[in-house]
Parts: C-alpha cells; sequence; structure tokens
C-alpha cells in the first residue's frame, strides 16, 4: 500500500520538479499542496478536539457518580459518545494519516529513480551493479547513490552505459548549499549534514511544548465542583484526557523521537520533508485554533 502511494505522490513531486528544477524547493512545495489538500481533514480533527474538550466536564461527573458501578459507567460513557456522536478512537484516524504519509514518503524519498523519475526497473538495477563494481559503492539507498555518482558514472568506460538513460536519472539536489542526497550517519565529518535534523528536533518539541500547554489549559478551565450523591460539592484534582487526547499526546512525543532516529539514517531530503511538514503543522494548528475559537465566539 505504501509503494501505491509513494507512485501517486511521485508524479505530483516530479511535476513540480520540472518546473522548478531544483529538488530542495521541489519537496517544499510538494509539502504545502499536501497540507492544503489534508486541510478539511484537519479542520475536522481540530473541531473534534474541541468537541472533545467541552465533553470532559461530562464525563467527570459520570465518573464521579458511577465510581462504584463500572458496568453503569460502561453504559453511560458509550451512551455520552453517541449522544454527542463521538468515538473514543476519533483521534487514531489523524495519526494512521500520518504514519501512512511518513511511510509513503519515506518510500519516495529513498528510491526517488523508482517513484519520482518511473524509471524502470531493470535500468535501476543495471546501474546499482555498475556503482557497486565500478565505483566500489554500496549502501541502503542505491538509488541515491547512482544520483549522487551520476558524473562519475558518466566518465565510465562500458558500452552498457547509456547517456540518454543517464540524463534521465539526474536530479538536482543541492539545496542552500546542502546535498539532499547525503545520509547523517555516513557521512559524520560534514557538519552541516546535522542541520536539517537539528532544526527539525528544535520545532518539534516547540510544537509538542504548545500542543501540551494548549491541552493542559483547557483541562483546568474545565476542573469544575462536581456533586456527589448526598448533595455535598466536592473539588475533582485530576487532570483526565479522553482517548483521543491521550493518543494525540503520546504520538506529540513519540513521533519526534522516531523521526529524528529515522532523519540521522535517511538522505537529508527526508529531513526536509519532515522539517517543512512541521512548521506548516504548526502554523496550521496556531491558525485553525483561532479560526474556531472565532466561530464560537
Amino acid at each position: 500500500m505504501m509503494a501505491f502511494f509513494a507512485n501517486l505522490f511521485g508524479y505530483l513531486l516530479n511535476f513540480i520538479y520540472n518546473i522548478i528544477g531544483n529538488y530542495g524547493v521541489s519537496i517544499i512545495i510538494f509539502c504545502i499542496i499536501i497540507k492544503v489538500v489534508m486541510l478539511p481533514i484537519s479542520i475536522k480533527q481540530q473541531k473534534t478536539m474541541k468537541k472533545s474538550a467541552k465533553m470532559q466536564q461530562k464525563m467527570k461527573e459520570i465518573q464521579f457518580k458511577y465510581k462504584n458501578d463500572p458496568e453503569k459507567l460502561n453504559q453511560e460513557t458509550i451512551r455520552l459518545y453517541k449522544e454527542e456522536n463521538m468515538s473514543p478512537f476519533s483521534g487514531c484516524f489523524s495519526a494512521i494519516i500520518q504514519l501512512v504519509l511518513l511511510l509513503s514518503i519515506f518510500y519516495l524519498v529513498q528510491s526517488p529513480l523508482t517513484y519520482m523519475k518511473k524509471i524502470d526497473t531493470g535500468s535501476i538495477d543495471k546501474y546499482k551493479t555498475i556503482v557497486k563494481e565500478e565505483l566500489a559503492t554500496e549502501s541502503s539507498y542505491p538509488e541515491i547513490d547512482i544520483i549522487r555518482n551520476i558524473n562519475e558514472i558518466k566518465k565510465i568506460d562500458r558500452e552498457d552505459i547509456k547517456s540518454e538513460e543517464i540524463d534521465n536519472m539526474q536530479i538536482n539536489m543541492e539545496f542552500l548549499g546542502l546535498d539532499l542526497s547525503k545520509v547523517p550517519s555516513k557521512n559524520t565529518s560534514d557538519w552541516k549534514v546535522f542541520i536539517l535534523p537539528v532544526i527539525y528536533v528544535i520545532i518539534s518539541f516547540i510544537t509538542m511544548k504548545i500542543t501540551m500547554s494548549t491541552q493542559k489549559t483547557k483541562i483546568k478551565k474545565q476542573e469544575n465542583k462536581v456533586v456527589d450523591e448526598e448533595g455535598k460539592e466536592q473539588e475533582n484534582k485530576e487532570d483526565m484526557m479522553d482517548a483521543m487526547n491521550q493518543v494525540n499526546k503520546n504520538m506529540s512525543m513519540i513521533f519526534p523521537i522516531m523521526y529524528l532516529t529515522v532523519a540521522l539514517l535517511a538522505p537529508l531530503g527526508l529531513a526536509l520533508y519532515w522539517l517543512v511538514n512541521s512548521i506548516l503543522m504548526l502554523l496550521e494548528r496556531l491558525l485553525l485554533d483561532k479560526i474556531i475559537k472565532e466561530e464560537e465566539n
């Protein structure tokens, strides 16, 4: 399935590249287009989060009222979600989409000749062998190796090397002084390869901090007094979150660590995609939050 989406995204990325002529700039424009296409889902997700936050008070009342009756508590919880037309797993939808995008883009970036340039497998395999035999180069990203060594391949005197094929495989991966074909873990002597991963981590933690701070503020505002069965008031001290918010919280902490690990092992083109996507996601979240607040008022 990931290969299918990588192939679709490849058409879009190649179309942009044919106009722009620069891989890095093409990735940035690609990110913006994907974010715009996904905007309706993002708006729905943001509204779901808002709606879920408002359900917290009702959830607290149910949990307090039926704290000694687990079966009734479960029934009333299900009833509340039905009344509000909500699902406890609504937040998982966004996480699944992010995972699909992550894996699809990873496929695309690690194999741009296959998914972006649509070079046939036979030609790619031939040049993989040439790079391995003639240049003694072998890594986890053979297609990236071909692109990086295009000029060296042209110098090799072999009948099976065709200039037309080589020209079709050429991709301009120079971006602001960075070679997006480089893999940080394989080029530790070049400090510039760590710029994108480091900036990405900083942006990710800023996003996470803003998200967690926003959620904490919402919860504190909803920590009202709950009335027990005898009519006595009791202060509810527990910071409770529904399943969706908990999933989002966990993902906001897991994804940056996972992305950083992969970014150090993958070509810089992938790190650039994640960085731009993170910045756009942060701006989108802040903008949608403001728009939704104005609609509520």
